[in-house]
């Protein structure tokens, strides 16, 4: 999932919609994964959010976030897989499905864990996919001139996502570095694997700190405590494009609560 928060330009309906409308719209399909129990319509939001990546991904010129998607999804089932494995090995409620001398895999195990399973990827892509169509600056801008949040909190806000790739970049570096130096990260063992990537999370820091310190230096030069609501000139009309986006996204809350 190597860059999955970067934005990726494009022309689509979902690029040109207002940036808030975008996060509001997500949370309200995080919500409708979690108001809901049904399998079928967990299934559906999964759909759903597929759906808004193949529309965000373009026409001719593909931008690649339908492939992003399809790449968060693949990490998520792998992350699903071990979830629905632990269910299985801790609830010990509901009827016996198939048992192995004292231990006993039961159905209420089993519907949690696609429950929980179904829940986390619904819930997740929505947020990944559009912050994926959002630029950032815009963002911050309509924090700061819409919801009137103070301009450092905004911008504290955006350089966080906007340093998650980064970080995701830089730790991709350090480790071809180190298989170029002939040590071999491609071992089943996930325990060992994790033991050989920990270390390399100190030059990550180290890194990380250096790169704060310039973004912040650069900041002030560029008079960040000068920096007001008016200070922005661009504005952020709302069109029908986003009214009917914020109703669909509603009536998917109002059916996850009644299913």
């Amino acid at each position: 999932m190597k860059g999955f928060l970067d934005y990726l330009h494009g022309n689509s309906v979902f690029h040109k919609m207002h940036p808030l409308v975008k996060i509001f719209a997500s949370i309200l399909i995080c919500a409708s994964a979690f108001c809901s129990s049904n399998y079928f319509f967990l299934l559906g939001v999964i759909v759903f959010n597929i759906l808004i990546a193949v529309i965000g991904n373009g026409g001719k010129e593909k931008n690649g976030l339908l492939l992003r998607t399809l790449g968060i999804l693949k990490g998520l089932f792998k992350m699903s897989v071990f979830l629905f494995i632990l269910q299985l090995l801790a609830i010990r409620s509901g009827n016996a499905i198939f048992s192995i001398g004292g231990f006993a895999i039961t159905d209420v195990a089993v519907q949690k864990g696609l429950l929980l399973v179904l829940r986390l990827m619904g819930a997740t892509l929505p947020l990944s996919i559009l912050i994926s169509v959002t630029n950032l600056n815009d963002l911050s801008n309509t924090l700061v001139t819409v919801l009137h949040i103070p301009y450092k909190y905004a911008f504290t806000f955006t350089s966080a996502i906007r340093f998650i790739p980064v970080f995701s970049s830089e730790m991709s570096g350090i480790i071809e570095s180190q298989k170029a130096r002939g040590v071999d990260f491609e071992i089943k063992n996930p325990f060992k694997k994790f033991g050989m990537i920990l270390p390399l999370c100190f030059p990550l820091l180290i890194s990380s700190v250096r790169k704060i310190e310039s973004t912040a230096t650069a900041a002030e030069l560029r008079g960040f405590y000068l920096r007001t609501r008016k200070s922005c000139t661009k504005t952020y009309p709302v069109k029908a494009r986003d009214i009917i986006f914020i109703l669909i996204s509603g009536a998917l809350l109002a059916a996850g609560i009644i299913f």
